[in-house]
């Protein structure tokens, strides 16, 4: 059962979230109660309006939603077609509005903004067109939205942080797409734990895009002016892979790295594992170094979990106006590698890969839900079918 919260916030976490529902079922009891109608014969027309595309999430979340589409469950049900916009919310609007005129069912959003797209979501909405976004956020109330507690997630980010430092010390922060909810609500999310730490200081930050190339440009410019010396954790949205192994390079030594808390990259779950850990094809910094993480991330599955539910809903069914997805939080302690990336060894718990199946240190590993069976790790990397 997923539940979700509406807090009394004065808030953008408020704003955001105050017009939606304010308690959500799991998919797996949607798939039980959701009564097809005569309309499920039909092959429903189903866009998807990607903003930001420039990281390895993005290229995710796409994939999984190209793999349930392809799905022997789908593939006679959704003809999807998908526009990019771009960081730009004019682009996106006009986009949205061209797919209602082409006859849209129903549009799936990553929005770049939690309120410029409401206007258009709104008279898409009157057109009887289902619209639901997915890991960022849409304010308008007649939008779904699928999305884990961004908030919380900085929060937990934090927290970790905060006790491996023991409540002090200089830390660095890289955080995600400018003006999107997730970065808004992931930096509330921080600032709730970190303004009860006065010995904790903050050095420098930047925007990182979510891309571990960015990161490495942006953390450089940091590192010159802030050397490691006078650095002892980071908080990244997304390039912990990408800080430990600029430390490595700096010659730092491997239990000297600093702790790092954010995404759930690939590599940086890799360099997690103990030292000594056999692992097929490990190179560079791509290896176990016993690495202090926190490891957490926006589900890649958000958007074809919204896939799956806008169908239910063009077949008759009832889902939730929100949906919150469960965050999968992976430390030291629970860090459990993949021998061959099988959906019956993530069910069993396992959720980092081994380097010679996911060549990309930067590619994201959270892919697993037993909502979406049908997406797998050839889902995310290629997007095809798991079943």
């Amino acid at each position: 059962m997923v539940q979700c919260k509406v807090r009394n916030r004065k808030s953008l976490h408020k704003t955001i979230l105050r017009a939606l529902l304010p308690a959500a079922i799991g998919f797996g009891a949607l798939a039980t109660v959701a009564t097809p109608s005569p309309a499920a014969a039909k092959k429903f027309k189903i866009f998807l309006s990607m903003s930001y595309i420039g990281n390895d999430w993005q290229a995710e979340a796409e994939n999984e939603i190209r793999a349930l589409a392809a799905s022997s469950s789908m593939k006679d049900k959704v003809d999807l077609r998908i526009q990019v916009a771009g960081p730009n919310a004019q682009r996106q609007i006009q986009q949205i509005n061209s797919m209602v005129q082409a006859g849209a069912d129903a549009i799936l959003v990553y929005p770049i903004s939690p309120t410029a797209l409401n206007a258009v979501v709104k008279e898409a909405c009157s057109r009887h067109v289902i619209v639901a976004a997915y890991d960022s956020v849409i304010s308008e109330p007649c939008a779904y939205n699928f999305h884990i507690d961004q908030r919380l997630w900085g929060q937990n980010q934090a927290n970790w942080l905060v006790k491996e430092l023991n409540g002090k010390g200089n830390i660095v922060i890289i955080s995600g797409v400018p003006g999107t909810s997730v970065d808004l609500l992931r930096k509330q999310g921080e600032q709730d734990v970190l303004k009860n730490y006065p010995n904790i200081h903050v050095v420098a930050q930047a925007n990182g895009m979510w891309s571990q190339a960015v990161a490495r440009t942006e953390l450089s410019k940091i590192i010159a002016t802030h050397p490691w010396t006078g650095i002892d954790g980071v908080m990244m949205q997304a390039g912990c892979y990408t800080a430990n192994s600029m430390q490595i390079e700096a010659g730092i030594a491997v239990d000297k790295v600093r702790p790092c808390g954010g995404e759930a990259s690939n590599g940086g779950r890799i360099q997690m594992l103990p030292v000594g850990t056999k692992v097929d094809g490990a190179n560079g910094t791509y290896r176990p170094m016993g690495a202090r993480r926190t490891s957490s991330g926006s589900q890649n599955f958000s958007g074809a979990l919204a896939l799956k539910g806008v169908v239910a809903k063009l077949e008759g069914g009832t889902i939730p106006q929100l949906t919150v997805i469960p965050q999968a939080l992976v430390t030291n302690d629970n860090i459990k590698l993949c021998q061959t990336g099988s959906w019956a060894e993530m069910k069993a718990g396992c959720n980092v890969f081994q380097p010679s199946l996911i060549s990309n240190p930067g590619w994201f590993a959270s892919i697993y839900s037993p909502d979406v069976p049908e997406v797998g790790v050839q889902g995310a990397l290629t997007g095809k079918p798991e079943q």
